[in-house]
């Protein structure tokens, strides 16, 4: 029996599919670099001088190689949105000099079986709550149950268990001229309780044992030329954890994309206190929402070590992975270097955190993290 207050687990291949094609978050017992410049960019919240008092006293690396010790796929219990507690354990002095990471196992990720998912970005029509949902046809003939098509109309009963582990059921018929799949009775309910608006995007996956689960992602305000990123690169750059603290809670920042508000919910303190312990050889946990447009700060070490044995300048091109954005397919863009010099000289010396920027567009430059690429 669940005790009062105990975070409940999601499964992992909902939480995946909730988080998008592009969120790939590091098994246990994998080699990683944390990086505390992206945690603090992470967080929203307040804190004062105070707060980063101990991790002035000592400076502190812009990156540790860490071991993952655990990973939690959660859930938050008010917006359904999906989040991650990793629990890292820094590698001893002798290990983090530079070379090839020791990895254990394979990612559970590459070995199983691609899952039937997808993702639709609801319209004006699917948010009305005194509508129903238009399914495309995709999603009803490959991860719906199948329907009875010699019925008329074809109609029938769906079930479906959200994050939290609540059943919904939707009348799911086949009808209209021409005839299209809708979401009838029930989904104004989902919609209400859910909150949900034109703009955010419904999941549905069909599970390896053959369960129905269904997700939300809301939806990002800021995007890139029409599409989201996962990676972050509408993110604002932050010089450094002090420099964070001195915004003010919930500040608007200017990105490429226009003005937006940080939407993280991640405190800073939770961000000098994971920092201070990395710094002192100290197991902690760090908390990542992967669809908060902001990079991930915990990235596979090969990934890290492969891109700054590169000697990046500008001029030079490369390629980038997008999720469109209703977050079903992956497209990839090209791009060149525009410069490549640490953001932060002062309070950041030598980081590779945001080391490049780069042109999408002859009008479009976006900053983005050295280890992206």
């Amino acid at each position: 029996m669940k005790e009062a207050g105990e975070e409940r687990c999601l499964d992992p291949q909902l939480w995946h599919a909730c988080a998008g094609g592009m969120v790939q978050m590091p098994p246990v017992r994998s080699r990683v670099y944390y990086f505390p410049q992206g945690h603090a960019e992470h967080a929203h919240g307040g804190g004062g001088a105070t707060d980063l008092a101990g991790a002035r006293a000592r400076p502190l690396p812009p990156l540790v190689l860490c071991t993952v010790a655990g990973v939690r796929f959660l859930a938050d219990p008010e917006t359904d949105e999906v989040f991650a507690k990793i629990r890292l354990v820094p590698a001893a002095p002798g290990e983090v000099e530079f070379g090839e990471p020791r990895e254990f196992g394979i990612d559970p990720e590459d070995a199983r079986e691609k899952l039937s998912s997808f993702a639709k970005t609801l319209t004006q029509s699917d948010a009305n709550n005194g509508g129903g949902f238009s399914v495309p046809r995709y999603c009803a003939e490959t991860i719906f149950p199948k329907l009875d098509y010699r019925a008329d109309p074809p109609v029938q009963t769906v079930l479906a268990k959200d994050v939290h582990g609540e059943v919904w059921k939707f009348r799911h018929i086949f009808r209209g001229t021409p005839r299209r799949h809708l979401l009838t009775t029930g989904w104004s309910a989902f919609v209400n309780q859910k909150k949900l608006v034109a703009g955010d995007s419904i999941v549905f996956l069909r599970t390896e044992h053959g369960e129905l689960c269904v997700g939300i992602r809301r939806a990002k305000r800021v995007s890139c030329g029409g599409m989201e990123c996962i990676s972050g690169w509408n993110a604002p750059v932050y010089g450094a954890l002090s420099a964070f603290l001195k915004d003010e809670e919930g500040k608007i920042t200017k990105g490429p994309g226009g003005y937006m508000r940080g939407r993280g919910k991640v405190e800073i303190t939770d961000v000098v206190e994971a920092a201070s312990l990395a710094a002192s050889g100290q197991p902690f946990e760090v908390v990542y929402y992967p669809r908060a447009s902001t990079p991930e700060f915990v990235v596979k070490a090969a990934s890290v070590q492969n891109a700054m044995r590169n000697q990046w300048c500008p001029g030079m091109r490369f390629k980038m992975a997008f999720e469109t954005e209703d977050s079903s397919r992956i497209s990839w863009f090209m791009g060149t270097i525009a410069s490549a010099q640490v953001a932060d000289t002062i309070r950041w010396p030598n980081s590779p955190w945001r080391l490049l920027q780069v042109l999408l567009h002859p009008m479009f430059p976006i900053p983005i993290c050295h280890t992206s690429l």
